[in-house]
């Protein structure tokens, strides 16, 4: 070839010209390659959406009470054990009662003997005023149908109705009537009373009684151990907690919202709650209440919302800690996309980055409407299989580059730069 024919210099000096110039056809088709942009993409898809928020708190015990006394003494006999089934009053257990406990039971069951005693003299009372009022009304009606203040045909006599005389008979039965009427009201509160110091007397009795129907849990006693009185800080007889009875209704959960998420949430809205010591379970509930009062932690705003859990579940306990997932809004049958491919002008507007069939990007208008934790709804603006994009980088940060030091016939050389 031509080439060897050359003198030893130029052949080499040839061979550098043809490497440099295959170098730079080389960096500059990677240049242009590494700047072209690089898209993620997602289909525009028809489906359902579910808009929904997330709340913790802790299982109420709405669907248990708990068994109290105020009794103190020794044990004698227990009547039910963990399990049973009970009904309001049926017995528990039943106390030796101390000096204390005695002295206890004596006042409350006096004052129940002065609740009834209150009561019958309220009624003896009703009973007279009674009385007096049908003999008011019967004086009354003799005078209103008298010659003197009706007419011939039965009419009021409307001249004579309006004298004195007529009044003050009419007034004695109005108000004997507005005594007898104040009386029940009377017997209603002395009513009231009994109960409440016969439900007093209860908690301080040698008896223990059920106060709700439901399930016996968390009964500790043994014949024969003692429980002692029990006072707050002012010296006030407080009760004591020996069991409880748990009804078979569905628990509820408490959970606070953000002041952000309180809005959003309506009584009725289906909830989705799991707990931690529960794994691998979901139970479904809804809103029941909101308390819009809410209250203020630290300066930040929690609104606590009320969840009732759709069945019961034994294995469910009081103070739990529990997650809510409230489902604010749903809408099935509708354009979505996913939320990271929406962005926003400065007037609020929202648009997204379409790729053409030929590769070209354009710039369209969409009006959105509810997202969840990942698609957005598209009101308008786009059609089901158009190509949204979601991400885009310049390929740059991984492309490799090449950069040339001096010329390629001086002594610098070239070298590759990362």
């Amino acid at each position: 070839m031509w080439l060897w024919k050359l003198p030893f210099i130029v052949k080499v000096l040839f061979l550098l010209a043809f490497a440099g110039g295959g170098w730079f056809a080389y960096q500059k088709y990677t240049a242009t390659a590494a700047a072209k942009p690089q898209y993620q993409t997602a289909a525009v898809e028809r489906g359902v959406i579910i808009s929904s928020i997330t709340a913790t708190g802790t299982v109420a015990t709405s669907n248990s009470t708990s068994v109290t006394t105020q009794a103190s003494g020794v044990i004698s006999a227990i009547y039910v054990k963990d399990g049973d089934s009970v009904k309001a009053g049926d017995k528990i257990a039943e106390v030796d009662l101390d000096l204390q406990g005695k002295q206890r039971a004596s006042q409350s069951y006096a004052s129940y003997q002065s609740a009834k005693n209150s009561l019958q003299s309220a009624k003896d009372k009703y009973y007279t005023l009674q009385s007096s009022m049908m003999t008011k009304w019967k004086t009354y009606m003799d005078v209103a149908q008298s010659s003197t203040y009706q007419n011939p045909d039965k009419s009021p006599n409307t001249d004579n109705r309006n004298l004195p005389q007529f009044f003050a008979t009419s007034d004695d039965w109005l108000a004997t009537e507005a005594d007898y009427k104040n009386q029940e009201a009377v017997i209603a509160q002395g009513q009231t009373s009994i109960n409440n110091a016969w439900l007093s007397y209860q908690q301080t009795s040698p008896i223990i009684y059920a106060p709700i129907s439901g399930t016996i849990t968390g009964l500790s006693l043994q014949v024969g151990s003692f429980i002692t009185a029990q006072t707050n800080t002012s010296g006030t007889s407080t009760s004591q907690r020996i069991a409880n009875v748990v009804t078979s209704a569905p628990p509820t959960i408490t959970v606070n919202l953000t002041e952000v998420d309180t809005p959003k949430v309506k009584i009725e809205d289906k909830a989705t709650v799991t707990f931690d010591a529960l794994p691998g379970k979901t139970f479904t509930g809804k809103v029941v209440s909101i308390d819009t009062v809410g209250t203020v932690s630290s300066g930040v705003t929690s609104y606590p919302a009320t969840i009732k859990l759709d069945i019961p579940d034994p294995s469910i306990f009081s103070n739990m800690g529990a997650q809510a997932v409230i489902i604010t809004n749903s809408k099935s049958d509708v354009l979505m996309v996913p939320s990271q491919s929406i962005k926003s002008n400065t007037d609020g507007s929202s648009y997204v980055q379409l790729l053409t069939k030929n590769g070209q990007v354009e710039q369209n208008a969409v009006e959105v409407g509810i997202s969840s934790d990942s698609q957005t709804e598209i009101v308008s603006g786009l059609s089901e299989g158009d190509t949204v994009i979601t991400s885009s980088s310049n390929g740059t940060s991984s492309a490799k580059t090449t950069t040339q030091s001096g010329s390629i016939f001086g002594g610098g050389g070239f070298r590759m730069g990362r």
